[in-house]
Formats: C-alpha cells, structure tokens, sequence
C-alpha cells in the first residue's frame, strides 16, 4: 500500500539497511568518503548478530601478518579457496576479496575506531587441503573502551548471555585460557581477579561492561566510528519497500516510531539486514534438514528474518540457492529461561577439550570432534537415518565439566543445579544412568566409551582421526598433559550430557552480486543503485566453510567496496 502523500521525507547519498558488521562497514567507509549516510535498524539495537559474535575475520595477506614477517603470495590463499570450493568456486569475486580485504583491514586501523588484534597462530580449518595455512590468515576486533561511545553506549547490543561470565564477555585465546585456568595457575587467578573486579567497579559506575571484546568489540568500534564520521543513525526503522526509477534503486520507505518515512538516496542502498536464519519459510524452501521451517535453530538474532532478500528480490535480485549449505551450519544448544523463552547457545570451543565425545541416540560417535561446527553440523546430518530427529548428546565425565565446563555450564567454581534442575544439562552416576536420561541405547554408549578410553590412553582416534590437524590440536588443550591434546578418557562419574540440534551462525544463500557488491539482476546485470553485504549478500564460500571468520571478513570487506563504488573512490 502506498504511503500517504504527507510522508515526511528526507535526502542522503547513501542508505544503509542494517547495522551488522557490514552495514557498519559501508556506512563508516561511505562517510569518511564525504558522502551523507542514514544507516536505518529494524531493533532499538545496533550490531546485529555481529555483535554475538567471535568477531574473527579471515583476511589472508593482513597488515598484521606481514608486519609479523609472515608474508604469502595472493596465488596461495586463492589455491586454497579454489581446493575447497571445488566447483562452486568463483574466480572473480574470490581474487577481488584477497585484494581488497588487507586493503579494508588497513582503511579501519588508519581511520576508525576499530582496532585489531593478529591470529597468526590460528590455522585454517582443513589442514589436510593444499594451500591451507597454520596461521597468518585470521584477524579480530581488539578489545574496546564503550566510553567512546558516550551516551549512545546504551544503543549497542550486549552479548548473548549465555556466552558471558555474568553479563562480562571473555576474549577468546590467552583471555579464555586465563579463565579456564584461574583456579589451576596462581597468574591465571590474579588475571582473572583483575577483569572480574574491573567489571564489577563498570557495573557499579556505568551499569555496564566498558571493555569490550570479541564480536561485540567490533561491533562498538564500528558504531562509534559510525556516530564519530556523522553517519545518521536511525533505531527503529524497518524498510517497508525500496524506491525504484525504472530499474535504478534511490531510497526506500522505512516504518519508524512517528509513522512512515521516505529516505531519497542519491547514490543508492546496501542491504545488510542479516540474512535469513530466522525466516521459516525460506529455510523450509532452502534447508532440507527444516521441513516446516522450524527445525534450524539459528545462534544469529531474532531479527534477522529475511528483510533484505525480499527487498532485494523486490528490485529484481535473485537469492542464489545453490549453495552446497544455505547456512554457515552449527551445532546449538537450546537454553530454557525462566519467562519461557529459550536462547540458541552455539558449541564452537569445548568440542575439541580432551575428554568429550558426541553420540547419536544409538551410542555411538559419528565425527571428530575437534573438527568445524560446520564439519560436526555436516557429519550429524549424513548420520542421521531418514525420520529420525536431527539431534546428538555432548558427553564428558565431572572433570571435564569442572574445568572445561559443557555448553552454557560454567567450569567451577560456578554452580551447576541450575543448569541441572531447569533439565539443560542430563546427569547420571552411570553412563547406563546418563543414557536412560538422555534417551541414548545405554550399551552403544557403554560400548563407545570403553573404545574411546582405549584409544585416548593410547593418544590415537582410529575411528575419526581427532587431534590430528593443526586446527584440532590448536582447538584442544596441549597443556592438560595428554598424549593428544584433544583426547582423555571419560571414566569418573557423576557423568553429563547436553544435546545439540541443528543450527548455524548465520545463513550463506543471498542476493547473487558481483565484485562491487552490486545486486544482479535474472540476467546478471548490475541493479543500479543496489548493493548487499553481509548475509544478505550470497556467500563468497559457495556455501562451504574453509577457515574461520569466512562471514565477518567478507561482511566488512564487500560493505567496504560498496561503499567505495557508491562513492565512485578508487579502491588503490
């Protein structure tokens, strides 16, 4: 329906839908390029799913790297994609993303907020593909003062609880270690002390944590770079349609809290409105494992339901489905909260601790472990008989549990009743008694770890090959003292379980668009004045998942070249 002729109505250069990592991107690059932005987003909120992030960036050839002397030819990281992607890889925008992302990495650190650390110890998934790396390809948000925010600190999402310590997010890495150890190692205590301390003196001054790490971190630097550049920020502003001369995009018409309102953008629109991970539809049209739409449980934010594809299908785009996964697959956890609602907690750490194995409900492991979520998510779905529920049990014994914790339950000293009486985590003094209260075959499973005990004595996974890639081992913990970093056996009881379901963190099939982040058309030509990024743009990867940070990477770096080409800037 056509909004009334006294739709109040305003001018920029560039609208902005979305504040993720790529809108963010785009608008901060458009603005410091002298162009007028209005970044609109949907929640009272900003930073989107990037802000639940881990805030990693694959970006091989970083200036972090390099000064580090670690140096490599684009032809590497390119033959690497080209292994991986098999006949989904694309050339073009593949050889355009290792350019232009040292580049985009280089832009932020010279001229924002936004500052990095280096993971030049984190290698690339698949160590076993040629042209994989053990390290040099990765960087993440340095940790963040939210006092530069100011005022507006109160806009930014907070992270997903469940991943916090009382509401204060851990950095992954030395950070993490630190904590996993504070009761082991006298320095990791006094580390330890400090933050927890340091955060209770921000609770009590700000009523909120001020350092920020992680995606959160990248998500306020971006945010206050964004505020600091002038871009226009609007909470609470879903886009209704996009404005359209002939085929040229110049606007769109958002639904705000004072009623409809008219953005005119002379140089056009990005979508970054998170892709689709919570979108039944789509996901029952994209997702073989949803049938209804309801069976993927997404770690991304509730509001990411699909707004931009439909815009962009709107204008002409078509989203691309022929991804090998239409999701970035994970395995999650669902976490019941007191008022009936239910959080999405993602496994992404624990699996690869010494001493954990995941089962089917017959008892028996089905994947390494230490592996991808997007590996684990694709071994459990071609496991899972046709008509069973899509669904594994993460085992360990009291041990493992206490210093490793299991899914949202905390390692001590932190309780776990809570997590025990609101039926989250299973336990049994047995495994025949874990099994009865899991469901799981109790002699599969009593069969699967008198195996898995044998072989973790001897260091060796003969059935899946755990801990025996670089990935698996840095994921592990070499200093626990087991002859494989990633394996231990799970013989003393009280033993635990938590189940994982289908999920991911975030969704691969967008808009089909082309080295500048312009949406194409059925034809393949450039939509004037239309731009993705993010999840709304179709996945670089084809649907694959070769390192990590493959999604924020590529959401800053296209944000970035769509801002560049909006703006009509040389990339150089």
């Amino acid at each position: 329906m056509p909004e009334p002729a006294t739709t109040p109505s305003i001018a920029c250069d560039l609208l902005v839908l979305g504040s993720g990592a790529g809108g963010l991107a785009a608008a901060v690059t458009a603005a410091h390029l002298g162009l007028a932005v209005v970044l609109a987003e949907k929640e009272p909120l900003i930073g989107g799913t990037t802000a639940w992030s881990g805030g990693w960036m694959w970006v091989p050839r970083n200036p972090l790297a390099r000064e580090a002397g670690i140096g490599e030819d684009i032809e590497r990281p390119l033959a690497y994609l080209r292994h991986e992607l098999g006949e989904r890889f694309d050339e073009a925008r593949a050889r355009a993303y290792l350019e232009a992302a040292p580049r985009m990495v280089d832009f932020f650190r010279r001229h924002t907020a936004l500052q990095f650390i280096d993971g030049n110890a984190i290698p690339d998934f698949h160590g076993r593909t040629p042209d994989a790396a053990t390290g040099g390809r990765s960087v993440c948000a340095a940790p963040f003062d939210a006092r530069r925010l100011g005022a507006r600190r109160g806009l930014l999402r907070p992270p997903l609880a469940e991943t916090t310590l009382w509401g204060m997010g851990i950095a992954s890495g030395a950070e993490l270690r630190h904590f996993l150890n504070a009761l082991r190692k006298p320095a990791s205590f006094a580390y330890v002390a400090r933050r927890v301390l340091g955060y209770g003196r921000d609770l009590l001054l700000h009523r909120q944590a001020m350092r920020l790490v992680n995606g959160h971190a990248l998500a306020g630097a971006l945010a206050a770079s964004a505020f600091e550049a002038g871009v226009d920020v609007r909470t609470r502003h879903a886009a209704r349609r996009l404005l359209r001369d002939g085929a040229r995009v110049h606007g769109a018409v958002l639904d705000g809290p004072d009623g409809p309102l008219r953005v005119e953008a002379a140089r056009g629109v990005v979508l970054a409105c998170g892709g689709f991970p919570h979108d039944a539809a789509r996901k029952k049209a994209l997702l073989p494992h949803a049938p209804s739409g309801t069976e993927h449980c997404s770690a991304a934010v509730w509001a990411a339901t699909g707004d931009g594809l439909r815009l962009g299908e709107s204008a002409g785009g078509i989203v691309d489905a022929s991804q090998t996964s239409a999701a970035a697959l994970a395995p999650v956890s669902l976490v019941p909260h007191a008022d009936g609602t239910v959080a999405h907690f993602p496994h992404l750490i624990e699996r690869a601790k010494p001493g954990l194995i995941a089962v089917r409900e017959d008892g028996r492991r089905f994947v390494n472990e230490a592996d991808s979520y997007y590996d684990f998510m694709q071994a459990l779905l071609a496991a899972t008989p046709a008509g069973r529920p899509v669904q594994a049990w993460l085992v360990c014994d009291h041990a493992f549990i206490r210093r490793y914790g299991l899914g949202a339950a905390k390692p001590a000293p932190l309780p776990l009743r809570g997590w025990l009486a609101g039926g989250y985590l299973r336990r049994g003094r047995t495994l025949a008694e874990l099994a009865g209260a899991c469901g799981i075959d109790a002699d599969g499973l009593q069969a699967t770890v008198a195996r898995w005990n044998a072989m973790a004595a001897a260091g060796r996974d003969d059935d899946f090959a755990k801990g025996e890639t670089p990935y698996n081992r840095v994921q592990g913990d070499a200093a626990a003292g087991h002859a494989n970093p990633c394996m231990a056996p799970v013989e003393r009881g009280p033993f635990y379980a938590v189940r994982v379901v289908p999920g991911s963190l975030g969704t691969f099939a967008g808009l089909k668009t082309d080295t500048d982040a312009r949406v194409l058309d059925a034809s393949g030509a450039p939509i004037p004045g239309l731009y993705a990024a993010g999840n709304d743009m179709n996945s670089l990867m084809g649907g694959r998942y070769p390192s990590g940070g493959i999604t924020l990477g590529p959401a800053m770096t296209f944000g970035h070249l769509a801002a560049r080409h909006a703006a009509g800037a040389d990339l150089h």
